[in-house]
């Protein structure tokens, strides 16, 4: 069976190494004959303003609606984005408090605590970039871009994470290192598909 793989560049600029990671993914999952679909928040035109959630919430915009319908699509995600100030650029999460709202990605009970997953049976890889190393923001900060993703924004939705990568520091590396990153983000590809 062919996988379907949908990939979401989070990086407000069109020319970024975050592109240049997704354009090696996707080329080592169409070698291994996915059938891709991709989104780059740098063409989505939405109104990134958000005041919460309520029984006012401002209908989706076509972009936001053409995100949903590529998460329901597929039944793999890759996620790529820069680690800024912590998180995800704003824009970024901008997509992710409009769009992945309850009753798409989950659906709170009426009662109490609990919700209902409802994008199970996807799986997803991320790929964030820093311009920290790595090993400092694993030990002085506890890595949370990479829990953020992994487990408030994929397990949450019932999306189980394969790969969660951090490649860092970009700032500092030279051309042969962002080689290694880019080949293993193509190796990541072939290896969804």
């Amino acid at each position: 069976m062919t996988r379907k793989i949908f990939i979401w560049v989070a990086h407000p600029r069109a020319t970024s190494f975050c592109s240049a990671l997704a354009n090696a993914y996707e080329d080592g999952a169409a070698e291994a004959g996915a059938t891709i679909r991709r989104m780059d928040l740098n063409a989505m035109r939405f109104d990134p303003h958000f005041e919460g959630y309520g029984p006012d919430i401002p209908a989706l915009e076509p972009d936001l609606l053409a995100w949903q319908d590529n998460i329901a699509w597929a039944d793999h995600l890759l996620i790529v984005h820069p680690y800024w100030w912590g998180a995800m650029p704003a824009r970024a999460k901008a997509v992710l408090d409009r769009a992945l709202i309850s009753g798409f990605g989950f659906k709170y009970h009426r009662r109490g605590m609990g919700w209902d997953k409802l994008l199970t049976s996807r799986t997803a890889d991320a790929i964030l970039t820093s311009d920290a190393p790595t090993l400092i923001d694993t030990l002085l900060y506890l890595k949370p871009p990479r829990r953020v993703i992994r487990n408030q924004v994929l397990k949450f939705c019932g999306i189980k994470p394969r790969k969660v990568v951090q490649f860092g520091s970009v700032k500092l590396s030279d051309a042969a290192k962002r080689t290694r990153w880019i080949e293993r983000a193509r190796d990541m590809g072939r290896t969804a598909a």
